[in-house]
């Protein structure tokens, strides 16, 4: 069954920044950026019958950082989800089910501030690790990518996390994360009050208890290629044994996607500098192609 209806129409929108990443190396740049043309080169907007919304271009990426300077790229991540919210409201306000190629996982951001300013919404977390590292539980804090899941529920410096008044974008109730096995995020996020389900055996009905409640007004799907196992799929800033195979990655998003109040979809952390022969871009996009249509 294609979530596409009248009323809803998947809509890509490319997002690539990969300001929230370590540099892989000295004087280098995380290649997540190259992710949604590796996923175009894929024929994924054809296949998906979408709308093609363009792209958002993000700023200026520095290398230089050390611990006690804060977040890595901060005011520019903070700048990029605003522009970025924008766009996801925008597509929405058209009619559209946004989905965002990615970038690394900062750009969560930009559609939860979106969503904050239309009620209360939800997020569903597809994800190895937590992404859930801030001053409380860690000596500092540096990538976003690794700290995106505590600021999209308020933890962190108030020009990242009170964008127009509005912490948290995600109250902690309305969060549940699905494929968690990192050992160090497994310990932070059991201590979080956060919902989660670890590995890879998830039952959709446990997702559904937390994003499909009354008092929401919908939720958002976050998915981390990493989520995959990385005998499937290795092209990845930190691969982690342990995750789901392509259709047990199909079949949660297709299930995801078709539940009430399901607002949009991004995708993240794929890099096609470790894909030289875009047959894990082709994979990940036969997997997006085969839960929304």
């Amino acid at each position: 069954m294609s979530i596409i209806t009248p009323d809803r129409v998947l809509t890509v929108l490319d997002a690539p920044s990969n300001l929230g990443l370590r540099p892989p190396a000295p004087g280098t740049i995380p290649g997540c950026y190259k992710a949604p043309w590796a996923l175009r080169n894929a024929g994924l907007v054809g296949r998906l019958g979408a709308t093609d919304a363009g792209a958002l271009v993000p700023p200026r990426y520095v290398t230089t950082w050390k611990p006690g300077d804060g977040v890595r790229n901060g005011p520019a991540i903070a700048a990029y989800a605003r522009a970025l919210a924008d766009r996801v409201s925008v597509i929405r306000r058209d009619g559209g089910f946004p989905i965002l190629l990615g970038g690394d996982c900062s750009i969560v951001l930009g559609p939860a501030l979106a969503l904050r300013e239309q009620g209360r919404y939800g997020l569903a977390y597809l994800d190895a690790h937590a992404d859930f590292r801030h001053l409380g539980n860690s000596p500092h804090v540096g990538a976003a990518a690794g700290e995106d899941l505590a600021l999209v529920t308020g933890r962190g410096d108030d020009y990242l996390t009170d964008i127009g008044g509005l912490r948290p974008y995600v109250r902690d109730e309305d969060v549940i994360v699905l494929g968690v096995r990192d050992e160090e995020d497994l310990r932070d996020i059991a201590d979080s009050g956060l919902a989660y389900v670890p590995g890879n055996d998830i039952p959709l009905d446990r997702a559904r208890e937390v994003l499909v409640r009354g008092e929401l007004d919908g939720f958002w799907i976050h998915v981390d290629a990493d989520v995959l196992d990385p005998s499937v799929l290795p092209a990845v800033d930190s691969p982690t044994p342990g995750g789901l195979d392509a259709a047990q990655l199909t079949g949660l998003l297709r299930g995801l996607a078709g539940l009430p109040g399901a607002a949009g979809l991004e995708v993240t952390i794929l890099d096609p500098d470790l894909d030289p022969d875009g047959t894990q871009a082709a994979l990940l996009a036969d997997i997006l192609v085969a839960a929304l249509t």
